[in-house]
């Protein structure tokens, strides 16, 4: 975990970054703020912050444009979107050049504050090379599945439906599961929404961005009663949902294919 981290808020709206920092600085987290890319960039200098909080869409540095940028320089900063605009493709295009992850516009205080822990926990999964990181090695994504990095999965079943999960090393940085609550049967969710959130015994909340759009058949009952096949089987026994997709070529265009190695 990094000790005291440097938090850079970057939004081009004052009373936004004002009510970021709030809900941070609450936390004891050090919290600068930017209203431009420009001014983000010359903060990052400055003070070297361990994590950016920046806003995707803004008038000339974009927060993407920050995120190309920034990472060049320095590829182990954690950088998180936030958008107004919750399109999946400019958010797992961000992700796949080294965004840990977005929140959608609007968002709690504990919403934004859950991820920024989660944010820590993945730093010290990916240092602890001797405890919990050991995980990442015992399980992988199978071959053939898609998805939103480290977020969640889809695997397209021969029926053409498609069964969703939750990205094993998601479910590693999340403290002991309290509840799992979401999408019902017959609601239909689409490519980027929030189709599931997690509850964990510090009462913080993970989001789980839906894969592909189209409408809930089933939930899995197993994992509602018994968590643990989250963290041993997440990519079998461990399905969440099973969805009837809308238009399932489009979506997986978005999405991460994982390739034979």
């Amino acid at each position: 975990m990094i000790n005291n981290p440097k938090i850079l808020v970057v939004d081009d709206e004052l009373p936004v970054c004002k009510s970021m920092a709030s809900a941070l600085e609450n936390q004891g987290y050090f919290v600068d703020t930017a209203l431009s890319g420009e001014e983000a960039l010359k903060k990052d200098e400055e003070i070297k912050p361990d994590i950016i909080i920046v806003d995707l869409m803004m008038p000339g540095i974009s927060g993407m444009d920050l995120l190309k940028t920034v990472r060049e320089k320095r590829p182990e900063i954690i950088i998180i979107m936030v958008t107004g605009y919750p399109s999946i493709k400019s958010a797992v295009q961000a992700i796949k050049l080294g965004a840990f992850d977005y929140i959608p516009k609007p968002f709690t205080p504990n919403e934004l504050r859950s991820l920024v822990s989660r944010a820590l926990e993945r730093e010290c999964l990916s240092a602890d090379v001797t405890s919990t990181a050991e995980k990442d090695i015992e399980i992988s994504i199978p071959q053939g599945y898609y998805c939103i990095p480290e977020n969640s999965w889809a695997k397209v079943e021969q029926n053409g439906n498609v069964r969703v999960g939750i990205h094993h090393i998601l479910i590693n940085t999340v403290k002991e599961i309290i509840s799992i609550d979401g999408s019902k049967e017959n609601e239909t969710r689409y490519q980027g929404e929030c189709c599931l959130w997690i509850t964990d015994s510090r009462n913080q909340i993970h989001r789980i961005w839906s894969p592909v759009s189209g409408k809930i058949i089933a939930m899995n009952q197993e994992i509602k009663r018994d968590y643990s096949k989250l963290f041993t089987d997440p990519y079998k026994e461990g399905w969440m949902l099973l969805i009837a997709p809308l238009h399932l070529e489009d979506d997986l265009k978005n999405l991460v294919v994982i390739k034979s190695s």
